[in-house]
């Protein structure tokens, strides 16, 4: 057994220690395997990061003008590259519900499994909260059913996609696929319709500070500015990393799950390429760099809704909803893993008939609810759901630089291109986006490291002490941990 954890212990939901008690433990608290092949896999990696094409990203030219928009997009780009590119490899060698989490807690022990499990929760539970928000001012902007953005369209988004998730992951992720190919298709035909209008000249025409050290016409906000604009280039791509999530309900997650991994960020980089260019190029990027809306600012400038703008309009809801269906996936599955393994309150992870961990659903949409109810305000909900993703991505990749050195033999039946130099190129990108998460909003930054600091204090004073040691990431701990003792002897 490794040490700090238990076997469940006491009636109901913690059976007495022994083979029966944690068959039974665990038979509560199982996902539905083979639900998914690569082509749903490919859909849910899109799914989770397509809404940050329609809005958000454009905010980070008014930190970085084109040019520094640019370089943080790039840059970004080739950090999520190298994270999924190891999360293949970590993937294929661990295919948990736990993701991250269980990559984290083989490599770096209970303390790293929880901090990167802890940063992964701040993210699929705050993301969610604030794209409902979005979804209600799109719904209030297109007039639909006279509804207002507030509190009854939040509940909607939460209740209604909830349940189909209760429904089964199977009919979830087929539900997700659709709606995230409407999307897909708007952002092709927006692009096609954008170019009609294309100027070059339009892309560098914010003025330039000349206070700024290295301003020019490219980098109207100096060399800063591309770091300044490092979050917004993530939202091009935030999310991806959460198709491992999906690795227990997965059909041969060995194979299925890189290359679903590959498909979705190869999709999501062309994507990002021809949205941002064809956006900025068609009015400019002063005039779509604070807009709620900027596809739709693009092709209709100041003027009169036309067909396209408005199907464009439309099609960006479907791209929130797309993207909100999918986070709430990701939440759960990893609220599950982290409870079934006892780093959470165990009850979290039991699952209904239909092999979905309800409490996991039910309780991070209670919460996720009621932030967005009581605060409204989904840009910083969202800029604290960065801050805990660039914390996760430094540890997942610090984890698989980590076991390559740790354990060199291990069985990888899919290998990193580049081994642990690609990982180590994402951990310094990594750490790069998590500081400059402060250059762009320190409050919700310190609102991240508070909710933090309370998660460790639970893991320090309470829930260490009472891991579940047959959960799968503490078998393959375990086992690890064992091996490594005979080589010794």
């Amino acid at each position: 057994m490794a040490q700090g954890t238990e076997t469940p212990a006491g009636p109901p939901d913690s059976p007495s220690p022994g083979a029966t008690g944690s068959a039974a433990y665990l038979r509560r608290r199982t996902l539905r395997r083979g639900s998914a092949g690569w082509l749903l896999l490919t859909g849910l990696g899109v799914a989770y990061v397509v809404s940050g094409d329609f809005s958000g990203w454009n905010i980070g030219l008014s930190k970085g003008g084109f040019g520094g928009l640019a370089v943080a997009m790039v840059l970004m780009g080739v950090m999520y590259a190298c994270l999924v590119f190891a999360l293949a490899e970590l993937s294929a060698i661990l295919p948990t519900a736990g993701g991250g989490y269980g990559f984290a807690r083989r490599a770096l022990g209970t303390w790293g499994g929880f901090l990167t499990g802890t940063a992964i929760l701040i993210e699929y539970i705050l993301a969610p909260a604030a794209i409902s928000i979005f979804i209600g001012d799109y719904v209030e902007s297109l007039g639909l059913f006279g509804l207002t953005s507030g509190w009854p369209v939040y509940l909607a988004c939460f209740a209604i996609f909830i349940s189909i998730h209760l429904w089964g992951v199977g009919e979830a992720l087929r539900f997700s696929l659709v709606v995230t190919a409407i999307a897909v298709a708007a952002l092709l035909i927006f692009a096609v319709g954008a170019f009609t209008e294309f100027d070059a000249g339009r892309l560098n025409d914010i003025p330039a500070d000349p206070s700024a050290f290295g301003s020019n016409s490219w980098l109207p906000y100096g060399l800063l500015g591309i770091w300044a604009a490092f979050p917004f280039g993530m939202w091009f791509f935030l999310g991806v990393e959460g198709v491992p999530l999906a690795a227990e309900e997965a059909k041969d997650p060995v194979r299925s799950m890189p290359k679903a991994l590959a498909i979705s960020l190869a999709v999501l980089v062309f994507l990002a390429l021809i949205t941002f260019v064809s956006a900025t190029g068609a009015q400019g990027a002063d005039a779509i760099k604070e807009a709620g809306n900027p596809l739709v600012v693009a092709l209709q400038g100041t003027g009169e809704p036309t067909a396209l703008s408005r199907f464009v309009n439309y099609a960006g809801l479907a791209g929130l909803v797309a993207s909100f269906f999918s986070l709430i996936f990701a939440g759960s599955r990893q609220l599950f893993a982290l409870s079934r393994a006892g780093y959470l309150p165990r009850f979290l992870s039991l699952t209904n008939r239909r092999k979905s961990p309800y409490l996991g659903l039910l309780i991070p949409g209670v919460i996720g609810f009621t932030l967005a109810a009581w605060s409204g305000n989904g840009g910083r909900m969202l800029n604290v759901a960065v801050f805990g993703a660039t914390i996760s991505y430094a540890l997942m990749a610090l984890s698989h630089i980590v076991l390559r050195r740790r354990e060199p033999d291990l069985p990888r039946p899919y290998r990193t291109p580049g081994g642990a130099g690609t990982s180590g190129a994402a951990f310094v990108l990594a750490c790069s986006a998590l500081v400059a998460t402060f250059l762009v909003d320190r409050d919700a930054a310190f609102i991240a490291l508070g909710v933090y600091a309370v998660a460790l204090a639970y893991f320090a004073f309470y829930s260490r002490h009472r891991l579940v040691a047959a959960a799968p990431e503490e078998e393959f701990a375990a086992l690890a941990a064992a091996e490594a003792e005979l080589k010794r002897d």
